[in-house]
This record gives C-alpha cells, sequence and structure tokens, in this order.
C-alpha cells in the first residue's frame, strides 16, 4: 500500500476537514497487509489518525483511515447516537462500534447504511438515506444530500480542492507524515485554508 493510494483516497481525513475515509487496495498476504497497516499507523497514530482493516477477501482489504477523537464526538451526536441505537450497534464505545461495523461489512455484500456515520457524513442525511431507500434526495456528491444542500456543496468542493492539493504536495515530495495534520495544526495547514475558503 503506498502513500500516494492513502493521498488519493484520504486527503481530507489526512488533513482534518473529514472523521474517516474508506479505500480498498489489492492483497497479497495478510502477513503483507498487516505490515503496511502498522507502517502507517507507526507514522500517523502521532497525528491523531488510525487505520484498520474492516474487510478482507478475494485478495482486496477494505480499509478505514479515520480521526478516533473526531469519531468520538460525531457518534456522542443525538441524532446519529438515534440511527445506530436504531440499527442495534453497542454503545458502550466508538472501537466496539466500529467492530460492529466490521463485523456487519463481512456477514452482508452490501455496505449497512449507517456507515456515513463512521465518515462525518450529517446524521440528517444519512437517516434521509435510510429512510427514503437511496431516492428522493437534493444532489449527490461524495454522499446523497437530503438536509442541508448549500454546506454539503461546499464541502464536497472543500474535499475535492483538498485531494488535489495533497496530490500535488505529494508529487513534489512531501511526505506523508508531513501532510497528516494533527487536530491543533488543521486551521493551519494548507487543508485548513482550503476549508476557510468554504
Amino acid at each position: 500500500m503506498s502513500d500516494e493510494l492513502l493521498i488519493l483516497h484520504c486527503s481530507p481525513t489526512l488533513a482534518g476537514i473529514k472523521t474517516g475515509n474508506l479505500f480498498s487496495c489489492a492483497v497479497n498476504s495478510s502477513e503483507e497487509l498487516n505490515s503496511d497497516i502498522r507502517r502507517v499507523n507507526k507514522k500517523l497514530v502521532p497525528k491523531g489518525l488510525r487505520l484498520l482493516p474492516l474487510r478482507c477477501e478475494n485478495g482486496r482489504a477494505l480499509l478505514y483511515l479515520y480521526r478516533p477523537e473526531r469519531l468520538a464526538r460525531d457518534l456522542e451526536d443525538e441524532y446519529a447516537a438515534r440511527i445506530l441505537d436504531r440499527a442495534s450497534y453497542p454503545d458502550d464505545s466508538p472501537e466496539r462500534r466500529i467492530v460492529e461495523l466490521s463485523k456487519r461489512l463481512k456477514a452482508y455484500r452490501v455496505f449497512p447504511h449507517e456507515i456515513g456515520l463512521f465518515l462525518g457524513y450529517p446524521p440528517e442525511d444519512v437517516d434521509g438515506f435510510i429512510t427514503n431507500r437511496a431516492g428522493g434526495y437534493k444532489c449527490i456528491g461524495c454522499w446523497k444530500v437530503y438536509g442541508d444542500e448549500t454546506r454539503a456543496k461546499k464541502r464536497f468542493t472543500a474535499f475535492s480542492e483538498c485531494t488535489a492539493c495533497y496530490r500535488r504536495r505529494i508529487g513534489l515530495g512531501m511526505t506523508l507524515e508531513q501532510l497528516a495534520v494533527t487536530e491543533r495544526m488543521r486551521d493551519r495547514s494548507l487543508a485548513g485554508q482550503v476549508l476557510a475558503d468554504h
């Protein structure tokens, strides 16, 4: 797993403007995957990020890069908690909820709809997607929007610009560690500047 792959799929999370990202990659062996995950976590855990495997099958792994502190805040939201309660998730910790999400991803072919809460999607959009069975949305970008369309479009633009900026920077020789920011650094980072413009 290359740093470029992480930049391509996870720049907004690395930049601190998104809670988490999912991406898949080819896997030659579980030993190699575990070694790659340890290597990435050694670089990113000090920045407040964590990489976890959620599912591995048919030579591909589904990986989750996220910010644990931000996820905890997101899942404490009353609306988000109600959605997870309705879906029978444990309520004792974000980590247990991730374990439950991973179990569901392994057990079913389709993504559980509540997965958006683990990626930082607004609860009203996650609930709207579930309630409307993916139809009747206002607009579509990184997710289907049922709530604040204007705010969502601004976020979609910020995520896209952040990814483009990070791809340029890694092409110029910046490292993954340099591009991954702590929450405190976020407002002074390149991505913080992009987000401030939106």
